[in-house]
């Protein structure tokens, strides 16, 4: 019997080793890439490595990362900034970066953190081979984002498990082992200003019902507050941002004035600031949005010089 076991033992161990070393070969070469996983990668690898560099911090949803623009921010607050919206989710995967930019980067003095109707909803794993990389043994990932239906429990624990029938993501790791990088990076300081005009995704949702009730989920909402608690403990000046949306899409959603209210009531409990820009004459131009919900560039660059008057005549005094 022990020779038997001796036996599996000495067969087991050189396909470990030679999974594990093709895994760290694998997700090595895939983080290089500037374009794999809606070019999230570079955000992530900004996290993880402290090149945040940042006294003001920048989150939420796609909302976030085509709204708020760093260099506006930095030019008039005199505060360097960072952005790190995350496309299609709400506050889970918003709160994981939080956590890794304080882990890996250093405290900043303030977070701006885009809200609005979808911030407290639950979400599903949008784009999920952005965290193939950095997921194997990592509590933090396995923390935020088992709860999703993507991986399994033994993805996070077994080497090359994750990579099962991901093709593309194989793909593009081995062609990243033969280049430094597949393009330049389009997200500056994880901002990405969007040159469009406006589409047909409003008409598109419209067609499919005539309006939209927001669910607040409990545990995101309880999780909100203890994030902004800790903010609050650790000195931290949160500023809540509604960022404009188009008054069309506003009309859309039956009950944003009690979403509203849910950010204003956690903006008055923590004494911080609660800037609603859903009445601002912005939201009443479709020059300025490329679909309800979503500024241009244009749009986003003269929301983002408001924003910043505002935090200097009200908070920077």
């Amino acid at each position: 019997m022990k020779r038997f076991f001796y036996k599996i033992i000495i067969f087991t161990i050189p396909i470990i080793v030679l999974a594990y070393g093709l895994d760290i070969y694998l997700s090595t070469n895939l983080r290089k890439s500037n374009t794999f996983a809606h070019q999230e990668y570079p955000i992530w690898n900004d996290i993880l490595e402290g090149n945040l560099d940042a006294e003001i911090l920048i989150h939420g949803s796609s909302r976030a990362w085509v709204h708020f623009d760093p260099q506006i921010l930095q030019d008039s607050l005199k505060l360097s900034a960072f952005n790190l919206g995350v496309d299609g989710h709400t506050f889970n995967m918003q709160q994981l970066r939080h956590q890794l930019a304080l882990k890996y980067n250093k405290k900043p003095k303030m977070v701006i953190h885009s809200v609005d109707a979808t911030t407290l909803q639950k979400g599903n794993f949008f784009n999920s081979e952005q965290i193939l990389p950095y997921m194997l043994w990592n509590a933090d990932f396995k923390k935020f984002t088992s709860n999703y239906t993507s991986y399994s429990f033994l993805d996070y624990k077994l080497p090359l498990l994750r990579y099962y029938s991901k093709t593309a993501a194989i793909s593009t790791a081995f062609k990243m082992s033969f280049q430094s990088q597949n393009s330049k990076k389009n997200r500056v300081r994880g901002y990405q200003g969007q040159d469009r005009t406006w589409n047909k995704d409003f008409d598109t949702a419209k067609k499919r019902m005539k309006s939209y009730n927001v669910s607040i989920d409990k545990d995101l909402e309880q999780r909100f507050d203890n994030y902004l608690k800790a903010c609050k403990a650790d000195g931290i000046q949160v500023v809540l941002v509604y960022a404009p949306v188009y008054i069309k899409g506003q009309e859309f959603i039956k009950n944003e004035e009690a979403v509203k209210q849910t950010y204003i009531n956690f903006a008055e409990t923590f004494n911080f600031k609660f800037f609603d820009f859903t009445n601002d004459d912005i939201c009443h131009n479709k020059d300025y949005f490329y679909n309800a919900r979503h500024m241009n560039k244009k749009g986003s660059e003269l929301f983002t010089s408001k924003l910043a008057s505002k935090i200097k005549a009200e908070m920077l005094k």
